[in-house]
């Protein structure tokens, strides 16, 4: 269940009750008027099920609550209530599968600003890789997968392509265009400075790595791993399971090849880093397909699944 906090014009709060009333899956309605003072207005409480949520979110925007008012959704972990079993079992399909297309667009627009967070993040991932391969460590190269925050703009193109919001693609794109590059040149920078104080070397990086090799030798399986993580990726993102992310960021190897590609260059071995850059460019183009196809069989499904509903009440 997902609760709704809405500050209503007192002038349009007998449209908005009317319509959480009529709305299949809405439960526990309350109305305190004048309870807003800024906006003023009257203050409406409701849950509803988060299968049913966002056609009844896209008609509270239709009353103009997001420009005179306001609408704040929070999730509901436990609900003691037979009323909301009801309403749960009344809304059309399955909690877990809906898709929230605001929320989604708000989780995406905050993750794929470029920030100074973003940059640390990234560039630190990128040097833990680095140090991955020098030490043909696995852990290291795992370690670095999870910390890399570059899911987060990939995910805002996928949503800008199927909700056509481009603003929100050049966004997600810029993140990517600088935030790898700055990132693989703070991490050259960071591989000389550790190759004059005698931690890193060139003999060492010039070793068999059997451990991390895959890193700069892509193959179809990196097409394939990247558009399975596309797809599970998308799907946590949608259906709130934020904890199969980890999962997504340890499947695919962008940061690690943008470590070991910034690494090979500082060394001079263009080819190696020819490699890494090929790895990359296909992770990234794969998660690209496969999450916005994902994004887009779930909007026709929901789409048909708000048809047969709207069908079934007329």
């Amino acid at each position: 269940m997902l609760h709704l906090r809405l500050t209503s014009p007192a002038d349009r709060t007998e449209a908005v009750v009317s319509l959480l009333r009529e709305t299949v899956g809405t439960a526990h309605l309350a109305v305190l008027p004048g309870a807003a003072v800024d906006p003023p207005g009257d203050l409406v409480l409701c849950d509803v099920a988060r299968e049913a949520a966002d056609g009844l979110l896209r008609e509270l925007k239709d009353l103009g609550l997001a420009e005179d008012g306001s609408i704040a959704v929070d999730d509901v972990h436990l609900s003691l209530s037979r009323r909301a079993t009801q309403a749960e079992r009344e809304a059309p399909g399955a909690g877990v599968d809906a898709v929230l297309w605001e929320s989604l667009i708000d989780v995406t627009q905050e993750e794929s600003r470029l920030t100074a967070t973003y940059l640390v993040f990234l560039t630190a991932a990128t040097m833990l890789a680095a140090c991955g391969v020098l030490l043909d460590s696995e852990i290291l190269i795992v370690g670095a997968m999870v910390v890399g925050p570059e899911f987060g703009p990939l995910a805002g193109i996928c949503a800008s392509v199927v909700r056509r919001t481009p603003r929100l693609g050049l966004r997600s794109l810029l993140a990517l265009l600088v935030g790898f590059p700055v990132a693989m040149l703070a991490t050259c920078a960071f591989a000389l400075l550790m190759n004059a104080c005698g931690l890193f070397s060139e003999e060492k990086f010039s070793r068999p790595h059997p451990m991390v090799e895959f890193v700069w030798q892509p193959d179809a399986m990196s097409l394939v791993v990247a558009l399975l993580a596309g797809v599970a990726g998308v799907v946590s993102l949608t259906s709130a399971k934020s904890a199969a992310l980890v999962g997504v960021a340890i499947s695919v190897t962008t940061v690690p090849a943008a470590g070991h590609a910034a690494l090979a260059l500082s060394y001079g071995h263009v080819s190696d880093s020819a490699g890494s850059m090929l790895q990359l460019g296909v992770n990234l183009a794969g998660i690209l397909l496969s999450g916005t196809l994902t994004l887009l069989a779930q909007r026709l499904f929901w789409a048909r699944v708000g048809h047969r509903r709207r069908a079934a009440a007329g």
